[in-house]
């Protein structure tokens, strides 16, 4: 299961190319944030994971005031975070 898992989010990051983000959503308990920071670790050089339910509603408003403006938003998240972030190239 777990590979098939990690399957799909290859080809998700193959079909995208850094185009958009992706949102994993499930039951309880059933290793969605291990598997979503297994890939991050693997293929990304750097990445912001954020667990909703344990966050802050300072990082909360983050997203509800730079909704419409991605590169405030990730320039915020990095900042407030202390996560530096790398452009990928878009081909």
């Amino acid at each position: 299961m777990k590979r098939k898992i990690y399957d799909q989010l290859l080809l998700w990051k193959e079909r995208r190319k850094g185009k958009s983000a992706m949102m994993i959503e499930g039951a309880r308990r059933v290793g969605k944030s291990y598997i979503v920071k297994e890939f991050a670790q693997k293929e990304y050089k750097s990445y912001i994971l954020i667990d909703f339910f344990k966050v802050g509603d300072d990082v909360k408003d983050l997203f509800r005031n730079y909704k419409d403006n991605l590169d405030m938003l990730f320039t915020y998240l990095s900042t407030y975070l202390y996560i530096p972030l790398y452009m990928v190239p878009c081909l």
